[in-house]
């Protein structure tokens, strides 16, 4: 007998992870006592602590035994008989997943290579200028109904308590990194943002751990005493729950950007190389995006950023102006 429980699959990066939230937050407000699972890879569970709606998280090791740990978990989820399976990834393994899990309906994009298994499958365009939450929500409108809602999550009173140390005097908060080079701000154009901002504001540096080493080189050549760098230092929700209270946040086409929308904080958002065109854009109700003016037909250079400029000179990014970040 199949229960009115519910799994979603994003078994991508931070910023996915964070975007599947408005799918979840739909699901509940359409099916408030059904139970909401959700599959995610290990590293993003910390972004769920707490969660009120999300009953029970899957995660899955693609680092360890990749495959051995998806079976254990599909084990286990045939033994749930959910109602419904929403699948927000396009790959070949979730894509597997889904098909052998024995819920009710499955839901997914056409792109994944076994959508022809799916009850419903749904384009994934990202040509249209929709935002990738109103590309996912396509995959439960007929269940819920037209209307889409923001990605939302819930930091802990914990997570407050962290940070309010910080928060004695008006702040902004800067993440300077991406994995990607040619998402990435360069360095000497956030110092000189940072040496007019800090003549009213304490500038906080934010990352994980592997942005510690770029965020304390922007550090030290500021050469300010009011720009610190907590990279690594808070989690996830630690940093959301700093971002909250922010007079602005900043970051490039990256995870904090979805971060700050996800608990409606201020963002300005820097895109180089790709464009809010691809439907990636901050969904806060204070929101900028600081992009060059210039056109320049290399750019976008594709959907997700590059190690390096393949015309040579950068210009997406060098070419933005300071005046455009600024706020007030």
């Amino acid at each position: 007998m199949l229960k009115k429980n519910i799994l979603v699959i994003q078994t991508a990066f931070i910023g996915d992870a964070i975007l599947a939230t408005s799918v979840i937050e739909k699901l509940h407000e359409r099916f408030p006592t059904a139970k909401i699972d959700f599959l995610i890879r290990k590293g993003n569970e910390s972004l769920f602590e707490g969660h009120p709606f999300i009953n029970h998280l899957y995660i899955w090791d693609k680092k360890g035994n990749k495959y051995k740990s998806l079976l254990k978990i599909l084990k286990e989820v045939r033994k749930e008989n959910y109602l419904y399976l929403i699948n927000l990834q396009r790959f070949l393994s979730t894509g597997v997943f889904t098909a052998l899990s024995g819920a009710g309906k499955k839901f997914g994009f056409a792109k994944n290579p076994l959508s022809f298994s799916f009850d419903k499958k749904f384009p994934h365009d990202i040509d249209n200028g929709k935002h990738e939450v109103e590309r996912n929500h396509l995959l439960i409108k007929a269940i819920t109904n037209e209307t889409w809602v923001a990605p939302k999550l819930y930091p802990l009173e914990k997570h407050f308590n962290k940070v309010s140390k910080y928060k004695k005097v008006p702040f902004v908060c800067i993440s300077p990194a991406s994995v990607w080079f040619t998402k990435q701000f360069p360095a000497e154009k956030w110092l000189e943002l940072i040496k007019i901002l800090e003549n009213k504001y304490k500038i906080y540096l934010l990352g994980g751990p592997g942005d510690k080493e770029i965020c304390e080189d922007i550090r030290v050549k500021a050469e300010s005493p009011k720009t610190f760098n907590l990279a690594g230092k808070l989690n996830l929700l630690e940093s959301a729950a700093l971002m909250k209270d922010a007079i602005m946040n900043y970051s490039n086409d990256s995870a904090p950007l979805h971060l700050a929308s996800a608990i409606n904080a201020p963002i300005t958002a820097v895109f180089c190389s790709t464009i809010p065109g691809f439907g990636f854009g901050p969904l806060s109700d204070k929101s900028y995006v600081a992009e060059t003016k210039e056109k320049l037909k290399c750019r976008p250079c594709g959907l997700h950023g590059k190690r390096s400029c393949p015309e040579g000179h950068f210009k997406c990014a060098t070419e933005i102006k300071i005046d455009d970040l600024l706020f007030e």
